[in-house]
């Protein structure tokens, strides 16, 4: 038996999206397929390998342990909403100038859960970041590069946060 549609307004990065699901849709599901935003990357469906992770009213969570259903009212940020035009946010640059990614199936996810934690405290240490971390799976990188690429992003968004005072 199918369930019935429902219709779920979703507010994803600044845009509204009208959609229909079933109850049981999850969210990574309907921003993949409905509002046709692929950076959110589907892994293990079971909420273990993080390459979902997006920022739900700021709080990075699995997109795939969400019912879309759920978020409705909610703020959402995918991976697109990181960069604007040519312009990449300073993680987007620091994964780069760093060899953060391989393959970059994981590196959305590691994108938004990085996202989310910086944006609350750019000065955590290597140790703090290496909890963050460890929340997510990447199979290829061995993870040093994410903590220096994380690093780096950090004293950016510090410093843009809190420029340098300029003697004149």
């Amino acid at each position: 038996m199918t369930d019935t549609l429902q219709s779920v307004t979703l507010n994803i990065n600044d845009a509204i999206y009208v959609v229909q699901v079933e109850p049981r849709y999850t969210l990574a599901d309907v921003i993949r397929s409905q509002c046709g935003l692929t950076g959110t990357h589907v892994g293990c469906e079971h909420g273990v390998c993080g390459a979902c992770t997006i920022l739900l009213d700021g709080e990075p969570v699995r997109a795939c342990l969400v019912f879309a259903v759920q978020a409705e009212g909610m703020a959402i940020r995918t991976v697109e909403s990181l960069s604007t035009g040519d312009d990449l946010h300073p993680l987007q640059s620091a994964f780069i100038k760093h060899h953060a990614l391989q393959c970059g199936f994981c590196t959305p996810g590691f994108l938004m859960l990085l996202t989310g934690a910086l944006e609350k405290d750019a000065n955590l240490s290597d140790e703090e970041l290496r909890d963050v971390l460890s929340s997510n799976l990447c199979r290829c990188t061995g993870y040093q590069n994410i903590i220096k690429a994380a690093r780096a992003a950090a004293d950016e968004m510090r410093q843009v946060a809190c420029p340098e005072p300029h003697e004149t």
